[in-house]
């Protein structure tokens, strides 16, 4: 499926790129050589959130072929965020 979705419907800024990757199933896609760290995800983890508050029964994940660090991985997974 993988339809491109306007972040501007959650509120999110429009540099956000976010994926409709099945029914009820969004991820936030970042395609990047640096490493994902703390910062990162604690502003990621806001967008969820937007999403969240958007679409309640939805399923949330991280899209990225980006090195993400243990701490901020374990962070993301307390909020049941998904990093494929």
């Amino acid at each position: 499926m993988h339809n491109q979705i306007d972040p501007k419907e959650f509120g999110i800024s429009g540099k956000t790129v976010i994926e409709l990757v099945s029914r009820n199933h969004y991820a936030i896609v970042i395609s990047r050589k640096s490493r994902i760290i703390m910062s990162d995800g604690r502003k990621l983890l806001n967008k969820f959130n937007l999403i969240k508050k958007a679409k309640p029964d939805s399923k949330l994940s991280l899209k990225t072929t980006t090195p993400v660090c243990g701490k901020t991985r374990a962070f993301l997974k307390d909020y049941h965020i998904d990093i494929i």
